[in-house]
């Protein structure tokens, strides 16, 4: 398949590099150093499933040299998503799909408008991955996964061949069985994971080992799953004791979130539209967010970066 990942972030340049070692068309948008070492060194990336270099790939920081795809593989900072679903255009042909992997709930609400509701497609991805090096994406969990689909669970050829392919390379990429809700799923466990690794300044481990900061975990949890059954998604009512349990048995402990690692290094934060976000709808749904609101005071001066 044709595939573009924008950007070729932690993310994007994950699965785009999995992709093209299958023998894919996958063309890698990047900019800056980051599109420069990738010219001039390929590829590389350092993972617990084993390592990859890809020495000659397609990239480049200008869509309009690739053309359309079949699939855009849409992994950019969430205050980057109108902007970035506006480079896009010139991937997007009738028949492309743009799955969107970003940490937010409301993605494809706001990508839908710039290139079409037909070719927007709600997805989700579980992986810990960072751009360890200029060119290098360093993947730390035993987990990897994607999902996306349809809101209405409509069949979609386009779909099921990407599915196929990515099995065929051995990826955990599959249609969902509900997008709407795994969505909601997903955002409600990031944002305790984001919060909590970002406001303490520490990986899971010793947050899930002390019983004052696990149980600061769960409310950040508790608090996205009010605020999201009062929005009247259909969240199941175990899912936060399901995810704590996954959370003490699957996860590693050396885990931060994006937004921790961003915050470590000064970069600009997704708290608007993750903490921020729970904090925002729980005044509109007149939910209480006492734990969300206390992530958004400890992180607030540092949203813009230094």
């Amino acid at each position: 398949m044709r595939i573009a990942a924008l950007a070729a972030g932690a993310v994007g340049g994950y699965f785009g590099g999995r992709l093209a070692a299958h023998g894919h068309d996958v063309h890698f948008i990047a900019r800056g150093a980051h599109r420069d070492a990738i010219a001039r060194d390929g590829l590389k990336i350092e993972s617990v499933h084993g390592d990859l270099h890809l020495p000659k790939v397609n990239v480049t920081d200008d869509p309009a040299k690739v053309g359309p795809v079949d699939i855009v593989v849409f992994a950019v900072k969430l205050w980057d998503t109108e902007k970035a679903a506006a480079l896009a255009k010139p991937l997007i042909g009738p028949n492309t799909r743009l799955i969107t992997l970003q940490n937010g709930v409301d993605s494809p609400e706001r990508v839908a408008p710039i290139i079409g509701a037909a070719q927007t497609v709600g997805g989700i991805a579980y992986i810990a991955t960072v751009i360890a090096a200029p060119g290098v994406i360093k993947h730390t969990s035993q987990f990897a996964t994607m999902r996306f689909g349809h809101p209405d669970k409509h069949a979609d050829p386009v779909l099921d061949e990407f599915v196929a392919a990515a099995k065929a390379a051995k990826l955990d990429i599959d249609l969902s069985k509900d997008i709407a809700v795994e969505r909601w799923e997903k955002f409600i466990f990031l944002t305790a994971m984001a919060g909590a690794t970002a406001s303490l300044r520490s990986p899971i481990g010793p947050i899930r080992d002390d019983p004052e900061t696990k149980a600061f975990f769960r409310k950040l949890m508790e608090e996205a799953f009010a605020v999201g059954k009062a929005k009247g998604v259909a969240l199941d009512a175990g899912y936060v004791d399901a995810r704590m349990a996954f959370l003490e048995n699957k996860v590693e402990p050396g885990m931060k979130a994006s937004m921790a690692h961003d915050l470590e290094r000064g970069n600009r934060l997704e708290l608007d539209w993750l903490n921020g976000k729970v904090r925002a709808l729980g005044k509109e749904l007149n939910v209480p967010t006492p734990a969300s609101n206390a992530v958004w005071t400890m992180l607030k001066l540092h949203r813009m970066g230094n």
